[in-house]
């Protein structure tokens, strides 16, 4: 079984339920568009929708 994956943004999701190297390529493409997306587990980004959690990006120092 293949894990699937969701891309997030600061306005929410853009892409649900994706394979590792789609979701790879998509972030790829938003990047060249200018676009800061993240990848996370379709389970995560499921518990965050039903929560009504904000996905919140990671801070690198």
């Amino acid at each position: 079984m293949r894990h699937k994956y969701m891309i997030y943004t600061e306005e929410g999701v853009l892409e649900n339920s994706i394979t590792r190297d789609e979701a790879i390529e998509k972030v790829k493409q938003y990047h060249e568009q200018g676009i800061d997306a993240y990848i996370v587990s379709q389970t995560e980004g499921e518990r965050m929708k039903q929560k009504g959690e904000t996905f919140y990006p990671p801070k690198w120092e």
